[in-house]
């Protein structure tokens, strides 16, 4: 049954729709502000998404050539606009005639002739959210710009290169990079960035190299345990050498870790072998491919006394290389790769046709996209082969 009755004017609000019986029926008009009003748009959220909406706690973020994405506290959602066959009318609650400047005081025949429900917009679809991998990949270019360099420690030098561009503070970074709050602090400790004098900077090769080989002649000179580095020991002495005391600090957050040692009181840090060694190895493979046999001599020098030079902890670090009876190993650091999953493989094939999956797993393993397994993003982007039940399977580009 069709309701003909009429409702004082501002009564035909979306309210009058909600009390609809089932097979019962309103009669509906076009608002007298109705339009296009490109600013007003449907949303479709998860309900776990509700609270943060309600209370404010999203940003939109992106730059004009970009994509827009919606970010949480802790996530990041693409945005997408889906369209509808069907027509979606907007009706908006019975007081918005005079938040958007009609008069309330509508004339008797306005009373008289008033509808139900009153249409604003049609609607030709909706936005709904998909959670996605942050867009980290900015933030390595953007850090990549104007690394911290020895060159700056004085504090000349450190107001001089402040005048240059590739400096960016937190607000900078949260308006240029498509990733939450907490998706873009763990990519800050990805690239071992330090905030300094406001900024975020990645540290230069050459100043790490620097400040280790620095720590590790000082251990000698002062028979520190590299196992149980006193931090108030090693802060001075490393300062009188000219390294700054917050990037000594944040250089052995990144190369070691904190200890527990009550007998030696203040705070204590063991360097970690991984990190130490890696870096090493970085240093001698730089721009260069070398024998297996004299890298790994030449890697075993450098390697501080106490730590072991395994091939292991450069697991997506190097590749190897066969000619001949001749084994080669040059840098390859996944660190280095792209984050999006596409330009990942894609980088990897033209590195190498084909991989077998030990090489394979260390260079996307890191890789998470929402709702995709490993399994998944293997079947989407490789091809596996397997010559025979006993053999290893071979991926290559699908």
């Amino acid at each position: 049954m069709e309701i003909e009755k009429s409702l004082p004017y501002g009564e035909g609000g979306a309210e009058a729709i909600l009390n609809v019986q089932p097979n019962t029926s309103i009669s509906i008009a076009y608002h007298q502000l109705f339009g296009p009003h490109d600013d007003l748009m449907l949303l479709e959220l998860d309900e776990k998404l509700l609270p943060d909406i309600l209370n404010q706690r999203v940003t939109i973020r992106g730059q004009p050539d970009e994509d827009a994405v919606l970010c949480s506290q802790t996530k990041t959602y693409a945005i997408k606009f889906v369209g509808t066959s069907n027509s979606l009318f907007l009706i908006p609650p019975s007081n918005l005639s005079i938040a958007f400047g009609a008069s309330p005081n509508s004339s008797e025949k306005d009373h008289d002739n008033a509808v139900v429900a009153s249409v604003i917009k049609v609607v030709p679809g909706s936005m709904e959210l998909v959670e996605v991998a942050p867009r980290l990949d900015k933030l390595k270019l953007l850090l990549s710009e104007n690394p911290y360099s020895f060159d700056e420690v004085s504090q000349m030098n450190t107001e001089l290169a402040h005048k240059n561009k590739g400096l960016y503070s937190w607000s900078d970074l949260v308006e240029k990079v498509q990733a939450s709050d907490e998706e873009l602090c763990t990519g800050l400790r990805a690239l071992a960035a330090v905030e300094t004098d406001g900024l975020w900077r990645s540290l230069d090769e050459n100043f790490v190299d620097a400040f280790l080989n620095m720590l590790l002649h000082n251990a000698v000179l002062n028979d520190w345990l590299l196992s149980a580095l006193n931090e108030d020991e090693v802060l001075p002495v490393l300062e009188a050498d000219g390294f700054p005391r917050e990037i000594v600090k944040h250089c052995l957050g990144v190369y070691g870790s904190k200890v527990d040692d009550e007998t030696r009181g203040g705070c204590t840090w063991r360097l970690e072998e991984r990190p130490v060694c890696v870096h090493f190895a970085r240093v001698i493979l730089r721009g260069k491919k070398m024998k297996l046999e004299r890298f790994m001599e030449e890697w075993r020098k450098k390697v501080p006394e106490g730590m072991h030079a395994s091939f292991d902890v450069l697991e997506g670090e190097v590749l190897t290389e066969k000619i001949g009876i001749e084994t080669r190993i040059y840098a390859f650091s996944v660190s280095s790769l792209p984050s999006v999953p596409a330009e990942r493989f894609s980088k990897l094939f033209q590195e190498k046709p084909k991989w077998e999956w030990k090489e394979l797993q260390p260079f996307v393993r890191d890789l998470k996209v929402p709702g995709l397994s490993s399994e998944g993003l293997l079947l989407k982007y490789t091809r596996r082969s397997q010559p025979s039940a006993d053999a290893e399977p071979i991926f290559s580009a699908r």
